[in-house]
């Protein structure tokens, strides 16, 4: 017993210290980089919690997205402050952006069928770029991101098996004003919120193959974000993940699984530019009608395959850690999503129930 307790103690300390170590005009802030982040199931974090049980999560994501190895020369400048949308034509010498985000996860069962969920992230993310002969910038943007409510129905409670449906709503509360240089905002993918409301309906089914050994999961997701006030609109993403979960000895279980996502294009209300590289240097109007554009290169196609441990903690709780590993990656030219981190805890509580 005392052997047991002290191998999951130093896979604690590891988890731990591995999460702390991983711990005029301006290119960057108008080029639509983006910032994808990684994304794994955990299972406490979609389930129904029972009738008075609160289900608290911490996750911590790490992902780097870098611009693929054969270069790139056409990432768009959508600029949503001076309501330009600039085609690109110069030569990309450096960019990245790294996406970090810690999440408090909150779930609560308010009878057996019927949940409630609140997630609120903490954003960190960093880009560097250099474009053409401008100069190396780099823009750091911090803070609460876009809060999510959701409200979950368990359609098939049974010893075995779940089935969940989850209907989720965005809330701006995000900051959308960070600016990269002085009265010079940041773009739209750089800000830690998106500035305007999102609904997601979702789905999470389980089943137990062999009770108390191994368990299957499927889940799946649609975000639609509305139109800002800066008329910028995120485009619409779509996810499906599908996995396996071993339990080897009670306190360890390997989760191994398979994560999808796909996104449409953003789109702006803007005039169109087209950017000419040296001799001439400068933003060239092409249309000056203020219209809805799509933003070329901002949307994508990502298959990942996920593996890793959960280990229980005496009585206190779980601690997860997670790689997700690029199988496909299509990202139209712009910064694509590299190997991913997620590291977490899972904790419940028994409170006394509403009904």
């Amino acid at each position: 017993m005392i052997l047991k307790g002290f191998f999951r103690s130093l896979l604690l300390a590891g988890v731990l210290i591995t999460a702390l170590s991983v711990g005029g005009w301006n290119p960057l802030a108008e080029a639509s980089c983006g910032s994808s982040s990684c994304f794994v199931i955990v299972g406490s974090e979609k389930q129904v919690a029972p009738a008075g049980v609160l289900t608290m999560n911490l996750t911590y994501t790490y992902t780097n997205n870098e611009i693929p190895p054969e270069g790139a020369s056409t990432i768009p400048y959508a600029n949503q402050q001076t309501k330009q949308l600039i085609l690109a034509n110069s030569q990309v010498n450096q960019l990245s952006t790294l996406v970090r985000i810690a999440t408090l996860d909150l779930n609560y069962g308010v009878t057996e069928r019927i949940g409630l969920a609140l997630s609120v992230p903490y954003k960190q993310i960093n880009a560097m770029g250099q474009i053409g002969a401008g100069a190396l910038t780099n823009t750091n943007d911090k803070g609460i991101g876009d809060v999510l409510v959701k409200l979950k129905y368990n359609m098939l409670p049974t010893l075995r098996s779940m089935l969940v449906f989850e209907m989720g709503v965005y809330f701006p509360t995000g900051d959308y004003g960070y600016e990269a240089a002085p009265g010079q905002l940041a773009e739209s993918t750089l800000q830690v919120g998106r500035g305007s409301f999102g609904f997601q309906p979702s789905f999470y089914q389980t089943y137990e193959v062999l009770p108390h050994r191994l368990n299957q999961f499927l889940s799946g997701s649609w975000r639609y974000q509305l139109r800002n006030s800066d008329g910028y609109q995120f485009g619409q993403e779509y996810t499906l993940n599908a996995g396996l979960n071993l339990v080897t000895v009670p306190w360890l279980v390997f989760t191994e699984q398979f994560n999808f996502r796909q996104k449409t294009q953003d789109n702006i209300q803007a005039a169109l530019y087209q950017l000419e590289p040296a001799p001439i240097n400068r933003a060239v109007l092409l249309d000056g009608n203020i219209l809805d554009r799509p933003v070329p290169t901002t949307n994508s196609t990502y298959l990942a395959f996920s593996t890793g441990v959960v280990v229980d903690v005496f009585d206190y709780g779980q601690l997860y850690a997670i790689a997700q590993l690029p199988i496909y990656r299509d990202f139209n030219g712009n910064l694509q999503q590299t190997v991913g981190y997620v590291f977490g805890m899972t904790k419940s509580f028994a409170t006394p129930p509403l009904f």
